[in-house]
């Protein structure tokens, strides 16, 4: 019958954890991981190119798709980015500046990639399995999506960022290495001008007053001709310390030691400083590429950064083998099988030492 009874309008809102809030998340964390304020610091491009050049250098084996070059691109993208994405096709490996994915149980299905051509990008699209997607530093929240270490460590990268800034700044335009000399009574105008000239005077006295000249109705002390430094006192704002501090904090957010860029170090320090990088970083890394690059190539894939980087204490490496090779000897005197000695000192699928 008229009128109809209307049935109550429920209006439904998206959650805080809906997927409009993921994706616009997602998109924040893209955004903000390729936009870092320090990478054009010299200490985070050295950083960058040691991964570059540490990856790209590893021992490559059960596949001949992934390239020295490949290598550099993702060390260089992990660096700077978080991920790095390459779309598998038969020529090779064809690396991605720009996706979309979409998920299923957290784990990537499908993606929208972007390819840069001489004429303009184009895009394709592609299923999980076509794709090699590199990650680190990802968020239980997100683990889709990779993270920079300069992202991780914002504050310190900031604050690299200002300093270096602001030293540039100090070195173009404040007047090191000039001086001023008191100047007797003169017109407002050419002190003034005297004033603006000061700017970017550099290792020069900027005026200079004469010995004759009186002022006040008497002699002009000789205490007056003592000059001034207009410079900046950088020393009091310990922008060297800071500096210092910066640059160490970044150095360890990318796994490599402090000591390796520190004028006094030595041969020694450098080998450890290496050794720490490939052990603790990159081969981690390397790790991760290898089980993603079997999952999607269909064979068992190993990368090996220690051995090409000579990570190692060659030494005591020849010392270890001197010592396994007499406990095998003394192991077959004595009627020992040399598989359970091995096994007794944790020798067993030891690949790097």
């Amino acid at each position: 019958m008229w009128p109809f009874k209307r049935k109550e309008q429920i209006e439904t809102r998206s959650s805080g954890t809906g997927y409009t809030s993921q994706i616009m998340a997602a998109r924040a964390d893209y955004i903000t991981g390729i936009d870092g304020v320090a990478e054009l610091t010299g200490t985070v491009q050295g950083c960058v190119s040691l991964w570059e050049g540490g990856l790209s250098l590893a021992d490559v084996e059960g596949t001949d798709l992934i390239t020295s070059r490949d290598l550099a691109l993702a060390g260089r993208s992990l660096a700077l980015r978080g991920e790095a994405l390459f779309l598998i096709r038969d020529e090779g490996l064809l690396p991605c500046t720009d996706w979309d994915l979409t998920t299923r149980n957290s784990k990537p299905k499908a993606y929208q990639v972007g390819l840069y051509e001489t004429s303009g990008g184009r895009s394709v699209t592609a299923l999980a399995a076509e794709v090699l997607h590199f990650r680190i530093g990802a968020d239980v929240g997100l683990p889709f999506i990779g993270q920079s270490p300069l992202r991780r460590a914002r504050l310190t990268a900031g604050l690299l960022n200002i300093l270096e800034s602001a030293l540039s700044e100090v070195y173009a335009n404040a007047p090191l290495g000039s001086s001023v000399i008191p100047f007797p009574e003169a017109p407002e105008q050419d002190m003034e001008a005297l004033a603006r000239g000061f700017r970017a005077f550099r290792g020069k006295t900027l005026v200079r007053e004469s010995v004759n000249v009186t002022a006040a109705g008497g002699p002009a002390p000789q205490t007056d001709l003592k000059p001034s430094d207009v410079g900046p006192d950088l020393s009091k704002a310990m922008t060297k310390e800071t500096l210092a501090a910066a640059k160490a904090s970044i150095e360890m957010v990318y796994g490599v030691l402090p000591g390796l860029s520190n004028i006094s170090t030595t041969g020694p320090m450098v080998r450890e400083c290496q050794r720490h990088l490939a052990q603790w970083c990159l081969q981690p890394i390397a790790g991760m590429i290898a089980q993603e690059a079997t999952e999607k190539l269909g064979s068992t894939v190993t990368l090996d950064v220690m051995r090409p980087l000579q990570a190692f204490d060659a030494g005591g490496r020849a010392r270890a083998a001197m010592g396994i090779i007499q406990t095998l000897a003394a192991a077959k005197e004595a009627g020992i099988d040399p598989e359970i000695a091995l096994n007794f000192i944790d020798l067993k699928g030891t690949e790097n030492g």
